[in-house]
């Protein structure tokens, strides 16, 4: 029990803070390029999750899976800069427009390969989606027990895991058997910073694409630290069937982005006496926001 697999599902995802005219393409599909590029925030709740499993697990072992373009093999460095172990980038032009059956049905096949694992941890949805539903559907591919909307992973013992959920009118703790998969809700503890030590040794760290398309020869290094290496697996090294990723093996299709900017309109100072209070209350009632 004390050496675990822990496999942290991340996604990097485009900053929808600033969305604009150019944040869609034609296609329907997510122009990922006319948007900064950030660190889904509930999956580093999740990392934070798995680092203090490691805590108390030493000889375990965190493993981070992302799938997305060559730039995504950033949020991997942040994550070793962390604590995590290794990464793995799941990356392919195959891949491309994968909506969440898609990408569950991708990452699925890439976890089988990592078998055996004892913990699957991911955060509950993605701010370029927030449909929540890429941790359960890898489950369900997977066929394995699923506890979603995680605030702290609990006691590990005998093959069973303690979970606290948090639920809109309190929290849950249930108890569910290995391996299984864990979606980690906001309100869980923040990730830790990265570890200054940690930076120096894994600054380094590449993908085989980002090699070749250095000046620097990274190769040489990686074959004396072979740690800094970050694996790149396509289609094909998952063995997934094409017809089941990118837009053919997606079902739903994303018609339009809107930017919406609240303003004020008019308003009114309402004085702390009965007869205003009236007012406000028949103008709530009249415009149904309220009875």
């Amino acid at each position: 029990m004390n050496h675990l697999r822990i496999i942290v599902l991340a996604k990097q995802v485009p900053d929808t803070r600033n969305v604009g005219k150019d944040a869609m393409k034609a296609d329907g599909t997510v122009n990922r390029g006319a948007l900064p590029a950030i660190y889904n925030p509930e999956d580093l709740n999740a990392l934070e999750q798995a680092l203090r499993i490691k805590d108390r697990f030493p000889e375990s072992e965190i493993v981070l899976l992302t799938m997305g373009p060559g730039r995504a093999a950033e949020i991997i460095r942040e994550s070793m800069y962390r604590g995590a172990d290794r990464g793995i980038l799941l990356t392919d032009r195959k891949f491309a427009g994968s909506d969440t059956l898609a990408t569950s049905y991708a990452l699925s096949m890439a976890i089988r390969k990592l078998e055996p694992y004892s913990l699957i941890l991911a955060g509950r949805q993605a701010i370029d989606g927030d449909t929540a539903q890429v941790g359960p559907q890898v489950a369900e591919k997977l066929g394995i027990p699923q506890v979603t909307y995680a605030e702290e992973i609990g006691e590990i013992a005998d093959g069973k895991v303690t979970v606290k959920r948090r639920l809109e009118r309190g929290v849950e703790t249930v108890v569910a058997t290995m391996p299984l998969l864990v979606t980690v809700h906001n309100s869980a503890p923040p990730c830790r910073p990265r570890n200054a030590k940690r930076l120096m040794k894994y600054k380094y760290a590449h993908t085989v694409s980002e090699m070749q398309h250095s000046n620097e020869d990274y190769f040489a290094w990686q074959n004396d630290r072979p740690y800094l290496r970050i694996d790149e697996w396509s289609v094909d090294d998952v063995q997934a069937d094409e017809n089941m990723l990118g837009l053919s093996g997606s079902p739903t299709k994303v018609k339009k982005i809107e930017n919406v900017v609240f303003k004020a309109k008019e308003s009114k100072v309402l004085a702390p006496s009965d007869a205003d209070i009236e007012w406000l209350v028949r103008e709530l009632i009249h415009n149904s926001t309220i009875g």
